[in-house]
């Protein structure tokens, strides 16, 4: 079985479905908390083999029942993990459906207050598993990110975004006191600019990652010596002079 490039709105359904089923009583993802887990996992310092990415989305290893139910799952991980690699290398423009993130949004987004208080609450969480997910794969590599981090202040600021989704406030510039919750509006903000933040952490993981051949630098000739440049005169006389 191979796994496709994005996942289709009826795999979207299943795999969401199985989450609640097989995951979320576990303390396992659900599918916002999963979009978000393999979009760190795509702008990943390393590449990682699935079985030491796999069991933390369940929380406890599910038993399927046979080889072919395993495989379906299988399929439907994989699809998700293709359609979080091309997001993040689709670039800064705007995302198309397919491409979009698995995020819970109101059905009504211009009137958030709206509804029943149940739903108020809701809406105040936007993006919040998401970046719990996010946050989840980058401890998976805890020491690589923190080595990026150091190097790179632009991205200390991007997690600085994906940590108000995560914990609903901003932090001031004392750790210690209290932060300022966020409203929907800003959530909404920082969602809006995933796509951007996405694409540059990618071009840095690229960047990161591509190997580079040492400069060398020309064997330098005696003074002496026939000038490389063929001039016919002495190194000393010509381009060494």
């Amino acid at each position: 079985m191979t796994a496709s490039a994005y996942l289709s709105d009826d795999q979207i359904e299943r795999l969401a479905n199985l989450l609640e089923q097989r995951a979320v009583p576990f303390r396992g993802f659900n599918l916002e908390a999963l979009d978000g887990y393999f979009t760190a996992l795509a702008v990943s310092p390393a590449e990682l083999a699935m079985d030491q990415w796999e069991p933390t989305i369940w929380g406890k290893t599910p038993r399927w029942d046979d080889a072919a139910q395993r495989a379906g799952i299988e399929d439907l991980l994989l699809t998700h993990r293709n359609m979080a690699l091309a997001r993040v290398r689709h670039g800064n423009e705007t995302l198309p459906d397919h491409l979009a993130p698995l995020l819970w949004l109101p059905e009504d987004p211009e009137h958030p207050t709206e509804g029943a208080q149940a739903a108020q609450e809701d809406e105040l969480d936007v993006g919040r598993d998401w970046a719990l997910g996010f946050f989840t794969a980058v401890e998976l590599q805890e020491d690589a990110w923190d080595t990026w981090l150091d190097q790179n202040d632009w991205m200390e600021e991007i997690f600085e975004q994906f940590d108000r989704l995560a914990s609903g406030e901003v932090i001031g510039e004392d750790p210690a006191q209290p932060g300022t919750p966020i409203d929907y509006p800003e959530r909404l903000g920082i969602i809006a600019m995933l796509p951007d933040m996405l694409a540059d952490l990618h071009h840095h993981r690229i960047e990161a990652l591509t190997p580079r051949e040492p400069i060398r630098a020309l064997d330098t000739p005696e003074r002496n010596e026939p000038c490389p440049c063929g001039s016919g005169k002495k190194y000393k006389k010509c381009c060494g002079a």
